[in-house]
């Protein structure tokens, strides 16, 4: 066992789903032409003025409630000072002494094992602009760019207790997050596309000390998974500078997805490096319990309750319940199927097989599923109706895909009925019997293993159409005469 203890804390940054900036009326959408959504406001012009965006607070606030967090009633804005191209007024609207809301927590689950972990903090400030290193109007690779789009889109900084343990923990934490962040509807939570940022701050101790250890902060991580990675590697780079007798740094390092590793980005700042001052601009936020308990009353069903009631009222296993309940949009896709053909598990299991298989190798959403809930339902009803057979259900789902087309439609324009009728099967199956005499003997003499053999020749004799369950009570019957 390792002579170290693992101390992890985590930084999340989650840009809010509101339409219009934090102190302006900007739009806040992603992918805009550079500089497009921008005005003096969030351009940091002088002699402009911000005001508070209420929707920012509204969001804010519901995460702070959803993970158990003490809204505060009186909350104040601060100036966050550093120099950085990407930040024109060369400060950053943020909170500092006195959050939005403290001391919350938040239940992981690694393994059977279910675990709290503590939230110091959650506070709303302004996301910074964007340097383009590569820029398609310019391939010579001299010049940067500077993007003002994202400067003023709203954030929250969600700060936990270092009670993170290992990196599978921290993947975890980050997981429960989104998923509250998710059913809150506050955020889209894309990392890809920057609307949820993490920064980890991890550090080594003697088991059993109660002081930590040196921390280094971790930047640049793009997945849940990047971020379990980058920390592995940061526990052994860490382990054997200590092993070995040298000190471990105070940085800040950026991982390298590419070549698994971290490397030092620049020396670690402190809180007093950058110089907060008093927002002058702002007056201090005002949050009545009436507020909070309006919104505490809204809250919607989360994740985590979400996932016991699937257990409890579909009778699902809990691996399907937490793999459906793992997106808002997933389970509600899921609930309507349910609703429109009610065999849960028999929807489980095409949810979860075929429809995400299809969305991952698209790399789609299921909002953008062009099998809709009334697709699926109609198919799986025209499978126990014996319309079609499960095989031949594998074909409709694939078109249905393809196309969007409803099922029936598909079924008719392809010929796919099953064929239940007795005597054509018997007349396939008597001529199939004929056709293969040694196997039919091998199966008389009690090896019957050959009787997959006919299945499979009746299937391919009718093009998957034959009902399976008629032809093996036909075949049997054919068979021990």
């Amino acid at each position: 066992m390792s002579t170290f203890e693992i101390v992890i804390g985590l930084e999340v940054h989650t840009q809010l789903m509101t339409k219009s900036k934090i102190f302006c009326a900007c739009s806040t959408q992603f992918g805009a032409t550079p500089n497009t959504n921008t005005c003096p406001v969030c351009q940091g012009m002088p002699g402009v003025l911000p005001v508070l965006n209420r929707q920012v607070v509204e969001f804010a606030i519901r995460t702070a409630l959803a993970t158990n967090c003490q809204v505060s009633n009186h909350s104040v804005f601060a100036r966050k000072n550093y120099f950085y191209p990407d930040l024109p007024k060369a400060y950053q609207i943020s909170q500092y002494e006195l959050p939005l809301a403290e001391h919350g927590r938040l239940e992981i689950k690694v393994g059977e094992t279910a675990k709290p972990i503590g939230i110091t903090r959650i506070h709303i400030e302004e996301d910074a602009g964007k340097l383009l290193h590569e820029y398609a109007g310019d391939t010579s690779g001299k010049y940067s760019y500077v993007d003002f789009n994202r400067c003023g889109v709203p954030l929250l900084e969600i700060v936990s207790e270092p009670d993170i343990r290992s990196p599978e923990e921290a993947k975890e934490y980050l997981i429960t997050l989104r998923n509250i962040l998710d059913y809150l509807e506050v955020s889209d939570c894309n990392m890809e596309e920057g609307s949820l940022r993490c920064d980890a701050n991890i550090s080594l101790r003697p088991v059993g000390s109660a002081v930590f250890g040196t921390r280094t902060e971790v930047k640049n991580m793009n997945s849940f998974r990047n971020v379990q990675r980058a920390l592995e590697y940061e526990v052994e780079r860490q382990t054997m500078l200590l092993e070995s007798g040298q000190p471990v740094v105070q940085e800040t390092r950026l991982w390298d997805a590419d070549r698994g590793m971290t490397f030092s980005m620049r020396s670690k700042e402190e809180a007093h490096d950058y110089r907060y001052f008093p927002e002058p601009d702002l007056i201090p936020l005002t949050i009545s319990d009436e507020w909070i308990q309006r919104i505490k009353a809204e809250l919607p069903e989360l994740a985590a309750a979400r996932q016991q009631r699937f257990i409890e009222e579909y009778q699902l296993p809990e691996y399907d319940a937490e793999v459906l309940t793992s997106s808002k949009h997933l389970a509600t896709y899921y609930e309507e199927c349910v609703r429109l053909f009610p065999r849960p598990k028999v929807v489980s299991n095409w949810v979860m097989g075929d429809i995400l298989r299809e969305l991952k190798q698209q790399n789609a959403d299921i909002r953008t599923c062009p099998v809709s809930p009334a697709h699926l339902a109609e198919m799986l009803k025209l499978v126990e109706n014996n319309t079609i057979s499960g095989k031949i259900a594998k074909t409709v789902f694939e078109e249905m895909y393809a196309t969007g087309k409803m099922p029936v439609e598909i079924i008719n324009a392809k010929g796919l009925v099953q064929i239940s009728d007795e005597a054509q099967l018997e007349d396939v199956i008597t001529r199939i019997l004929a056709e293969n005499p040694g196997p039919v003997a091998q199966y008389r003499e009690g090896k019957t293993k050959t009787f997959g053999f006919f299945v499979g020749q009746v299937m391919k004799a009718t093009k998957g159409k034959a009902n399976p369950q008629l032809v093996n009570t036909l075949l049997k019957e054919k068979l021990e005469v």
